[in-house]
């Protein structure tokens, strides 16, 4: 007999709860082998792809692309005994399907099944028995031949509205929200022209002209989360913000002469670079901007090491993802490590765990063209740093008035950790070292 396995969203080491389907990489029918990427989903974090941790053919996807799944939910039905006996009822049948865990049949094979193959699956692969599927008599063909397609509305045709995957298709192209169409078809499936008569713009009302010129979009994935730990860090921590104008024109001109050394010819040099650097230092002076507050042990956590956050704006929406131990390393290292960084964020496949553990973020408004700001500290840090854009400006040096580059940093730290006294001494540090860099062998 074939036999299935179920395929759960797993934990992606991240305290996982729920994720949305990106796009799938097979389809019923593909031969799958173990550790092959089967499907991309978005988390709170981040695009992550999730390998399958079985071989065999996949029978079914019981996730559709766009739809948010609770950890542990299956989404997808392997036969990992595809050379059993075929005529037993599987899915392509419309038969009972008969889903039993792995058994086994020899000593190995049995130790094999308790191995971690992947993160987050557990210490074996999770199966389950489902019920076979009935029509009831009151439905029509298309309402059976509706939940054959979409398992999600075998199980309940409450939370998930009847329609068959080209038609939630065409919604979701439509930006048709399936839930607010009503089915025309026997049981109340819906139809492509049920969809295409949800999308025709209707007349907004009297009353509010206006609604015709708005749209609503569901707040989700990275959006969410970047929402929430902003609201829990503004009102947990008492921001203070100070402000700090510096001429960085000696940086500047270091960074034009480094470019033209063979140690930085591969390596894109960027004044981010030489702020994460100067934060490193300076932090050696005033510890507690990388330490942080908990609230449950009464107690003040110092950090001897510093996991570095860049902010970083992608087209999911603002993520944070960290140079490790970025204390530990020379100014080539870092501009590498923040490259690498933000170029893999930008792409969204920066993975979960790169996200967590940081002691003190930076962000750079300056690229927006934007002189400053008074950036939200992220939970679990005690101080950011935002740069500013550098501008060409008025400058007196030496009693003369000059054209200088200019940089306007804003530190925003958490009062409890950092009283002011701490806070002004990190902020002047990290300006007297992108002011003058020789400053640095003093440190």
């Amino acid at each position: 007999m074939p036999e299935y396995k179920q395929f759960p969203l797993a934990d992606t080491a991240e305290g996982l709860t729920e994720a949305e389907i990106l796009n799938w990489r097979v389809k019923p029918g593909d031969e799958v082998r173990v550790n092959q990427i089967v499907v991309e989903i978005e988390t709170a974090k981040a695009a992550v792809e999730l390998p399958i941790p079985w071989s065999g053919v996949v029978t079914e996807l019981l996730a559709e692309p766009g739809q948010t799944v609770e950890v542990g939910t299956p989404i997808m039905t392997v036969d990992v005994d595809p050379g059993g006996d075929s005529a037993g009822p599987g899915p392509a049948n419309n038969g009972s399907v008969k889903v039993e865990p792995a058994a086994p049949a020899t000593p190995a094979a049995a130790a094999e099944e308790e191995m971690k193959p992947l993160v987050g699956y557990g210490s074996k692969a999770v199966s389950a028995k489902r019920r076979p599927r009935k029509a009831v008599a009151s439905q029509g063909a298309d309402t059976v031949a509706a939940q054959v397609a979409d398992p999600a509305v075998a199980a309940t045709n409450t939370h998930v509205p009847l329609a068959k995957p080209p038609v939630r298709k065409l919604a979701k192209e439509l930006g048709v929200d399936l839930r607010t169409v009503p089915g025309s078809a026997d049981g109340g499936v819906i139809t492509r022209e049920d969809v295409r008569r949800a999308a025709q713009p209707r007349p907004a009302p009297a009353a509010a002209p206006s609604g015709a010129r708005e749209r609503r979009v569901p707040v989700r994935g990275v959006r969410k989360a970047t929402a929430q730990a902003m609201v829990d860090s503004a009102f947990s921590a008492p921001h203070v913000t100070e402000f700090l104008t510096v001429d960085v024109t000696p940086m500047m001109t270091l960074r034009e002469k480094l470019k033209t050394t063979p140690e930085f010819s591969a390596v894109k040099l960027t004044p981010l670079a030489f702020a994460a650097k100067a934060v490193c230092l300076a932090v050696r002076r005033t510890p507690d901007v990388n330490a942080v507050w908990d609230e449950q042990a009464a107690e003040i956590v110092y950090k001897d090491y510093v996991h570095l956050g860049i902010a970083a704006a992608t087209p999911r929406g603002l993520v944070v993802p960290k140079v490790r131990d970025a204390d530990a390393m020379s100014l080539a290292e870092l501009a590498a490590a923040i490259e690498a960084l933000t170029s893999t964020a930008k792409e969204g496949k920066t993975p979960p765990e790169d996200m967590l553990g940081g002691t003190f973020t930076i962000t750079n408004v300056g690229v927006f063209g934007v002189d400053t700001g008074t950036p939200i500290i992220n939970p679990g840090e005690s101080a950011i740093l935002a740069l500013g854009a550098i501008r060409d400006m008025p400058w007196v040096v030496d009693g003369e008035l000059a054209v200088r580059k200019v940089l306007q940093l804003s530190l925003s730290f958490d009062h409890r950790v950092v009283d002011g006294q701490q806070g002004s001494q990190f902020l002047a540090d990290v300006g007297a070292l992108l002011s003058d860099p020789a400053t640095a062998i003093t440190y």
